[in-house]
């Protein structure tokens, strides 16, 4: 446990640097953008000395790392700005926001992994018969797949042909859960079936890597069970790599949930974003995506913990 919390403060010092990073990135590039925040501020009915007052008061017109480092100032107190008339905090906007986007990348990774599973773990099995022949190109065309082109099938199919799931929208779980659970049915499955087919083909080929040993062949000729062997042995080292792979995927996971709450209407983060690109937020801009970056980071932080778990001899090998 000590080396764990050793390598986990570790994986925390790199985060400062790359948080440090990605808001200077995103703060130079929103400065370039044609929008005026006091305008925005203001409304159009404003004139040019009321904006330039404004400018100067909230100090728009000092030089940029000035203002870079009073923006980390506000960014550290979770100060980041208000949004465009009626204007509101763009703090209170993502908090509002992010728990659907939360609850639909989670519903997202675990149908993805139980996906992966069942359908990796099937195909290393039944290797070069048909059953891994026919995963192989489910999961093929899984990869192939773009999320958003998928949602708009499973909207034509299940909402509008066969009224099974809404077409958008979404229900609160506390007025109904089983209307929020059918709210988030087809965009969880519309970003989990990608994520979750290449999982699938990193899981098949742990799973033959590690069959392939002779620890295998040596336990099942000693007389254990072929199934204690797989569930006991196989599975757990073959988790390391698609461990490491989901890791890496949850990007795709925050970005797929970003475009598909815009086609189902849902009001995330991702509808949220649009609405600050169409009416020209900066600030709204600016917050959801350092927010989205940053949840990304602390997942996979998380991701190399379990990594730790699940790998002791990384763990030995540090000591």
């Amino acid at each position: 446990m000590a080396t764990i919390l050793r390598m986990t403060a570790g994986r925390l010092l790199t985060l400062v640097p790359m948080v440090l990073g990605i808001t200077l990135f995103v703060f130079v590039v929103l400065r370039f953008s044609p929008n005026d925040p006091a305008y925005n501020a203001l409304g159009e009915g404003a004139t040019p000395e009321a904006r330039h007052a404004y400018a100067v008061e909230h100090g728009l017109t000092d030089p940029l790392p000035v203002r870079y480092v009073r923006f980390l100032g506000d960014l550290a107190r979770g100060d980041l700005g208000v949004t465009a008339p009626p204007s509101r905090s763009v703090t209170d906007a993502i908090g509002t926001a992010f728990p659907l986007t939360l609850q639909l990348t989670v519903l997202a990774v675990l149908g993805g992994v139980l996906f992966a599973m069942v359908l990796g773990v099937t195909a290393a099995l039944f290797r070069d018969r048909w059953p891994d022949q026919a995963i192989r190109v489910l999961s093929m065309a899984g990869v192939a797949m773009p999320s958003f082109w998928l949602g708009i099938l499973l909207i034509q199919q299940f909402a509008v042909r066969l009224g099974w799931f809404p077409a958008g929208g979404y229900v609160n779980p506390a007025d109904s859960v089983g209307g929020w659970m059918r709210s988030l049915t087809l965009p969880a499955i519309a970003i989990a079936f990608p994520v979750g087919s290449l999982l699938a083909r990193v899981v098949r080929t742990a799973m033959v890597e590690e069959l392939d040993r002779d620890y295998v062949r040596t336990a099942v000729g000693a007389g254990l069970p072929r199934v204690v062997v797989v569930g006991r042995n196989v599975l757990r080292n073959a988790l390391i790599t698609p461990l490491t792979v989901l890791g890496l995927q949850i990007g795709y996971l925050l970005s797929g949930a970003v475009v598909v709450e815009a086609i189902f209407g849902l009001p995330g983060l991702g509808t949220l974003i649009m609405q600050g690109v169409t009416a020209g937020d900066p600030a709204l801009v600016q917050g959801v995506v350092i927010g989205i970056a940053l949840t990304f980071l602390v997942v996979n932080l998380l991701v190399d913990v379990l990594y730790l778990f699940a790998n002791p001899r990384l763990r030995g090998a540090t000591r």
